[in-house]
């Protein structure tokens, strides 16, 4: 496998496990978010299901084996009520939108589209539930809080 290509599997392996996680930070949220923003909820966790299992056949297509979700992934605050759901949904965001900046980086063509568009989405995404935006959302520079990977409990 050429070296482009280990790079863009690299970064392919690296969206789908973040999309495993925020899947998983979804059903967080969706479980303590206020009744008139489950719909708003629930269509991110649908749009992060459906990006995830191309990105699982995008890996296949490589010959590789898609990286697997794991049982649980530590948060990276208390969820107690709505407002923590609505922050936690904020850095879900904010996470996926740095490896897909990753993602358009290591690939061209075809590939690299959707991986902007995934990207867009989740800047999109974020701006909702943060109320505003970010200058450059995705960027290597971003701050290590927001892209730090959401870690699986042992």
């Amino acid at each position: 496998m050429s070296e482009a290509k280990k790079r863009q599997l690299t970064a392919l392996q690296a969206a789908l496990a973040a999309e495993h996680a925020a899947v998983y930070g979804y059903g967080v949220v969706g479980g303590r978010i206020r009744e008139g923003q489950r719909s708003e909820a629930r269509a991110a966790y649908d749009a992060h299901r459906a990006r995830r299992d191309g990105l699982a056949r995008e890996v296949r297509d490589l010959g590789a084996k898609p990286a697997a979700a794991s049982a649980a992934y530590a948060l990276p605050f208390p969820v107690p009520d709505s407002a923590a759901a609505v922050r936690l949904a904020v850095e879900l965001e904010d996470r996926v939108a740095g490896v897909y900046s990753d993602l358009v980086r290591a690939t061209e063509g075809e590939l690299r589209g959707t991986a902007a568009e995934a990207l867009r989405e989740a800047a999109v995404r974020a701006v909702r539930w943060r109320g505003e935006s970010v200058a450059f959302p995705g960027l290597a520079e971003r701050t290590a809080t927001a892209s730090a990977s959401a870690a699986p409990t042992a």
